[in-house]
Formats: structure tokens, sequence, C-alpha cells
């Protein structure tokens, strides 16, 4: 299974695509999207369109993993943010790829076996879940993870469909 993973963000939006089952994942390729705070919002947000949209034509993934942000206390970060949310929503329907939300806790619960894991601690197990050396984004880890992470309920949800047979 193919599944694009992103950490959905306006200014940053962080894409991950790995390849596998929740045993043995394999890493395809990252990126950080990055938009200018010059650019005005149409601009931004059609950058982050066509990019996500290119992506999903060039890896065909099976699922989309995005992460579920809440963010009260900043209204203003918060509509940005969900601007660019909706932007990938509609790539993916578009591409007719089925999106799959997680929150911050569950994928920290799902790599570290804690949800009050730190940045740290995420990271250091996508690249020891994928085989990776480098340094690369935190946003891209984050979407990294979130891919990881749907393997890992994706696995499990098959199970207990074949337990309900």
């Amino acid at each position: 299974m193919i599944v694009l993973g992103i950490d959905p963000g306006l200014a940053n939006l962080g894409i991950g695509i790995v390849e596998g089952d929740a045993r043995k994942a394999r890493h395809l390729h990252h990126i950080c999207l990055i938009t200018e705070a010059a650019w005005i919002m149409p601009r931004r947000l059609k950058y982050l369109h066509l990019e996500v949209s290119r992506l999903l034509e060039e890896f065909r993934p099976e699922a989309v993993a995005i992460e579920d942000q809440i963010l009260r206390r900043q209204a203003d970060v918060a509509f940005k943010v969900g601007q660019a949310f909706g932007v990938v929503q509609l790539a993916c329907a578009q591409a007719e790829v089925p999106v799959f939300s997680y929150g911050p806790m569950q994928v920290k619960q799902t790599l570290v076996g804690t949800g009050r894991a730190d940045k740290h601690q995420v990271e250091y197990m996508v690249k020891a879940s994928l085989g990776i050396r480098e340094v690369f984004n935190n946003h891209a880890a984050d979407a990294l993870a979130l891919a990881l992470t749907h393997l890992a309920f994706s696995a499990m949800n098959s199970r207990v469909a074949a337990l309900g047979k």
C-alpha cells in the first residue's frame, strides 16, 4: 500500500510518502512545500494544490493521511491552516483518493508508544522505521509519521474486519 502523509500548513506543508505495511515500510519521498508570506493568498493556495495534485498523480497513493489539528488559541493560524487543509482535501477528492485524519496524540501513541512523546522521539522513530539517516525538515518528518500511522491503523482495521467474518 502506498500512503501519502500530509502535515498541513500554509507556510510549510509537509509531505511524506511510504509504501508497505505496518511491519515493513519503505520511504519513497518527502518534501516540505514552502509558500512565501509575500505571495497573495490565491497564489499560495494554488501552489499547494498544484503540488499536492502532482504528487498524487506521480505516486498514485491508495490513501492520504492528514493531521487533524485543533488550533483553539490562534484563530488567524487556524484559519490559514484550514485553507491549506481544504486545498489538500480538494486535490484528494479530484484524484479520488480517500483521506484519513489522525490527531497528534494518535501519531505519537502509534509510533512511540505514548501520546506525550516529543517531536524528537517521533522523528527518531520515523527514521528508525524507514531506515533514514539524513536530517530533514520537521514538517516532512511529521508527514512521514502520519503515513506510518495510517499503515498501522490500516493493518489493525484489516485484522478486526477478518475477525468479523
